[in-house]
């Protein structure tokens, strides 16, 4: 079968995509579309858990949320750079998935490796579809039609281009995030996540509700683009203003 997507959601830790984005994917599944994620790293340094049992919790989530197809980079965890090599590994399994529209982490962040899988995940997405840059294994040229950034758990004031209403795939996001029981269970904290002194879970849940009130529904994920979007219909637009 071909490893060809319709979504892909490159991130640089098993988990990042779940935490982010999770809701997006398992909706987008559900609507029939082929969906991939791309993890840059194994996750080995992780202080808890080690690579062998967070590709396992992965591999579990990836089947929760219904994804096509999950690929791993390989590259150094806490150690990504925006560097040539790393480029051209990432322009081959873009090529290889030929998605029309990726995902990618903010590129502000606390963790260097989720700034830098930002930068490189974009500057690959061009890259990919230069034809005459590293040809290989006759694979053609591909550059996605829209970069999507996750802004989940933005504590600058970055106002979301939009957000997608997860309502009704809430509890499959919660349960591909709960298969990382060697990150998440009993902890207050992750990632891009800051500890308040509730439990993780509820933390996210509560970090949803607020993305869903935004759109005037119960659970949301938001998104940033840099560009701005077109609209056909002015009578279409949802959320009401007053």
């Amino acid at each position: 079968m071909s490893d060809a997507v319709d979504l892909l959601a490159i991130a640089a830790h098993r988990d990042d995509v779940e935490l982010t984005c999770g809701g997006t994917l398992a909706r987008a599944v559900r609507a029939g579309h082929r969906v991939g994620i791309l993890d840059l790293t194994e996750g080995e340094m992780g202080t808890r858990g080690d690579a062998a049992t967070r590709a396992a919790e992965a591999d579990k989530a990836a089947k929760t949320l219904g994804v096509t197809i999950r690929l791993n980079a390989g590259m150094r965890d806490a150690h990504l750079e925006n560097n040539e090599a790393s480029r051209k590994r990432i322009v081959e399994l873009i090529r290889r998935t030929r998605p029309r529209v990726v995902i990618l982490p903010f590129p502000v962040g606390r963790h260097p490796d989720h700034r830098i899988a930002s930068e490189l995940g974009r500057d690959a997405c061009y890259l990919a579809g230069l034809a005459k840059y590293e040809p290989d294994k006759g694979r053609e040229a591909h550059r996605p039609y829209k970069l999507l950034y996750a802004l989940a758990y933005r504590e600058d004031p970055v106002k979301p281009t939009f957000v997608v209403d997860i309502t009704e795939v809430f509890e499959t996001k919660m349960q591909a995030i709960r298969c990382y029981g060697s990150q998440f269970d009993g902890a207050q904290a992750a990632g891009e996540v800051y500890p308040t002194g509730q439990d993780l879970y509820e933390l996210i849940r509560v970090q949803s509700a607020h993305y869903g009130s935004l759109i005037r529904r119960r659970y949301g994920e938001p998104f940033y683009t840099a560009e701005t979007h077109e609209v056909e219909d002015v009578l279409r637009l949802g959320v009401q203003s007053i």
